[in-house]
C-alpha cells in the first residue's frame, strides 16, 4: 500500500465517551461532546464514527440534530429509534438507519431489548444545509452499496469468510471501520475489530478477512464538505 496515503487508529486509540454508570459504553473516532483534538476533526465528510454499547434498557433521551447526516449500522440485539416526527423504529442488525437532520430534528435511541445493544453511527456532513429532515430504514442490506442521498458518500459493507478478499472501491476519501474479525489491507495492514484506516486517492483497495470471519464498513467519498 505504498501508493495511498494512510492513517490508522486502533480500537485501544479511541476516545472513551459514554456514561457506563449509565449503561452506555462509546468510544470515538472523532473529536466529540468532551473531547477535542484540533488535528482530528472530520476524514472528508465523516465527522463521527461512534462504536455504541447500551445495556438493556440504557439509551440516549430526545435530543437536537441539524444539518448532519446520521447514518447506523446495528450490530447485535435491537434499536429502538423514536423522532419528533412521531415514527417509532425498532432497527435490527444488518439494517442502515438514516435521518438526515435538515433545518432540525430531534430523536431518541434506546435499547428496549432484554440483551446487550452495540451498534455503530457515523455522523457525515450533508451537501446542502437545511431543509425538511427526512429518514429511511434499509432492510437486510447485502453487498448492494448504500447512497447517501443527502450527500457524495456511499457505505458499503462487506462480510468475509476466511482467507476471503474483496476490492474496495476507488475514492479520493475512503475511511475503512473493522466491525468484528480482523481484516488485512493490500496484503500489509492488519486491522482488528474496532480498528479504522483513512485513505487518500485510494484506486481500490484489496481487503482480506484475516484468521476468522470478518466485517467490515467503507465509506466511499468523493467531496470535502463546504461550509456557509
Amino acid at each position: 500500500m505504498t501508493h495511498v496515503q494512510r492513517s490508522v487508529q486502533r480500537a485501544g486509540e479511541r476516545f472513551r465517551g459514554g456514561d457506563p454508570d449509565a449503561g452506555i459504553e462509546t468510544w470515538h473516532a472523532f473529536s466529540f461532546s468532551g473531547f477535542y483534538d484540533p488535528d482530528n476533526v472530520r476524514f472528508g465528510p465523516l465527522a463521527a464514527c461512534n462504536e455504541e454499547r447500551l445495556a438493556p434498557g440504557a439509551g440516549f433521551a430526545e435530543h437536537p440534530h441539524r444539518d448532519v447526516e446520521i447514518v447506523t449500522w446495528v450490530v447485535e440485539g435491537e434499536l429502538t429509534h423514536e423522532d419528533s416526527t412521531g415514527r417509532a423504529v425498532v432497527v435490527r442488525p444488518g439494517d442502515v438507519q438514516r435521518l438526515s437532520a435538515g433545518a432540525g430534528a430531534r430523536h431518541s435511541e434506546r435499547n428496549e431489548g432484554a440483551v446487550p445493544l452495540r451498534f455503530v453511527q457515523m455522523w457525515l456532513t450533508p451537501s446542502e444545509y437545511g431543509g425538511e429532515p427526512s429518514y429511511e430504514v434499509v432492510r437486510g442490506v447485502g453487498d448492494a452499496p448504500y447512497a447517501l442521498a443527502g450527500g457524495d458518500a456511499v457505505l458499503h459493507v462487506r462480510r468475509l469468510r476466511t482467507g476471503e478478499r474483496a476490492v474496495l472501491p476507488g475514492a479520493p476519501w475512503v475511511y475503512v471501520h473493522v466491525v468484528r474479525g480482523a481484516v488485512r489491507l493490500d496484503g500489509e495492514l492488519l486491522l482488528e475489530a474496532g480498528g479504522a484506516a483513512r485513505l487518500l486517492d485510494a484506486p481500490g483497495v484489496e481487503a482480506e478477512a484475516a484468521g476468522s470471519d470478518a466485517e467490515l464498513l467503507c465509506w466511499e467519498m468523493h467531496a470535502e464538505p463546504h461550509f456557509g
